[in-house]
């Protein structure tokens, strides 16, 4: 029986599902030590034991077995657009971008084939209307090239794309007895995307241009959203805003933002720990004048607990998704942060994100000519789509009885399964 493939590789987690001639979809499943899940985490672990590099649960296992002797990689999509980076250097092996991203879909795919023993070498593989850090319509061709040849490098000879939001559109629709007007919200951790699509029974079949009224997104979710607790919570306590004394001339400055500024992006902190960086940060260490705040700096780039701290700050915001107040706590000495967050405070710190997620649905309207009131329903998905005041931008425009959700980590994988039937994509 044939199977067709659709791929969400992600910017935090990524899903595979396979749909046959008929039939539901369905999602492989992926073992760890809780028990399966369906989202494979999109990170590397180098052990420097090892020539290869771990990926998905297995990753995270290794990453904390490791007591940070070895090196995690997260986010990696996030660079896709950027011509800055092309490779980097791990335990003396140079690894190019698409090299890493190949490895995580290796390691998605074979997870895939423990289940599917026949899955094979085509997918439809979904891709987001605008890429992190792409300034216009060249980066995201670029970042397309890069992810196609990462697909190739991993094994996939027939790999066609679409759009993030569309494909949650497809699986939106499975589950419909009558025709709508659906606006598609896709929140992923690195970019926002929304599509405003006809969807329903009567339609099935009809052309894409017939269907597909418009697609807009914004560089713009969950890591920019975890980037603000950082700024306010976290970084304080490592030391934004302490000074130090230079050595060369015995002037009193501020510690550099830019180490921060690394450190409020998941794709960032792991390459902090450089030589270079490391030097300095020794330095500043010296200097200093709240020398334990650098320490904990130090100690967090020095033993890779960036996981740790990803856990500690999406803990925090998930709280404030259901609660009006949370407790951030890292506790690994030398660091020691705790503080309460307020969801009124995270709001605030929030406000030009919000403000550019809502200004880019807005546009999205305006450019297909269709106002708020005649969108039947909105579909919103990815895990941002939980945050209270991501919900109100939508409730604000379309009421929040017309808003809907489901499956919100899996629903442009299973999608995408469903559009390579329609495709015949195999």
């Amino acid at each position: 029986m044939a199977s067709f493939v659709g791929i969400d590789f992600g910017t935090t987690n990524s899903a595979i599902a396979v749909a046959d001639d008929r039939g539901p979809p369905s999602l492989a499943a992926f073992p760890r030590r809780e028990g399966p899940t369906s989202t494979f985490r999109s990170i590397l672990y180098f052990d420097p034991e090892r020539r290869g590099a771990l990926t998905g649960p297995q990753a995270i296992e290794g990453y904390l077995e490791g007591d940070g002797e070895g090196r995690l990689i997260q986010s990696l999509k996030s660079y896709l657009a950027s011509r800055l980076f092309t490779a980097t250097s791990v335990f003396s092996r140079r690894w190019t971008l698409e090299d890493m991203v190949a490895q995580i879909l290796i390691g998605l795919r074979d997870g895939a084939r423990r289940q599917f023993p026949g899955l094979g070498a085509s997918a439809l593989v979904g891709r987001p209307v605008r890429f992190s850090n792409a300034a216009g319509e060249e980066d995201n061709e670029f970042a397309l090239g890069r992810l196609r040849e990462a697909f190739a490098k991993a094994g996939f000879a027939r790999v066609e794309f679409e759009y993030e939001p569309v494909a949650a559109a497809w699986h939106y629709e499975s589950g419909l007895d009558h025709d709508e007007l659906v606006l598609i919200a896709d929140f992923g951790g690195g970019t926002s995307d929304f599509s405003l699509m006809r969807v329903g029974p009567g339609l099935r079949g009809a052309s894409a241009k017939r269907r597909i009224l418009g697609t807009e997104g914004v560089a713009l979710a969950g890591d920019a959203f975890d980037g603000r607790i950082v700024d306010h919570v976290v970084a304080p306590a490592l030391g934004l805003g302490t000074r130090y004394r230079s050595h060369l001339d015995g002037k009193v400055m501020t510690v550099p933002g830019w180490i921060f500024a690394r450190l409020r992006r998941w794709h960032h902190l792991s390459f902090l720990k450089s030589r270079e960086t490391m030097h300095f940060l020794e330095e500043l260490l010296a200097q200093s004048d709240e020398p334990k705040k650098i320490a904990a700096l130090i100690d967090l780039v020095e033993h890779d607990r960036g996981y740790d701290l990803y856990k500690a700050v999406e803990g925090t915001k998930l709280d404030l998704s259901h609660a009006t107040q949370s407790r951030f706590l890292f506790h690994d000495p030398p660091i020691d942060i705790e503080a309460a967050v307020q969801r009124g405070e995270l709001e605030t710190w929030l406000a030009e994100e919000l403000g550019e997620i809502g200004a880019c649905v807005d546009r999205l309207l305006a450019a297909a000519s269709v106002p708020a009131g005649e969108v039947d329903r909105v579909f919103m998905t990815g895990g941002s789509s939980f945050v209270p005041s991501v919900r109100r931008i939508f409730e604000r425009r379309f009421g929040a009885e017309r808003l809907r959700g489901g499956d919100e980590m899996t629903s442009v994988a299973l999608g995408l399964s469903l559009r390579a039937r329609d495709l015949e994509l195999r």
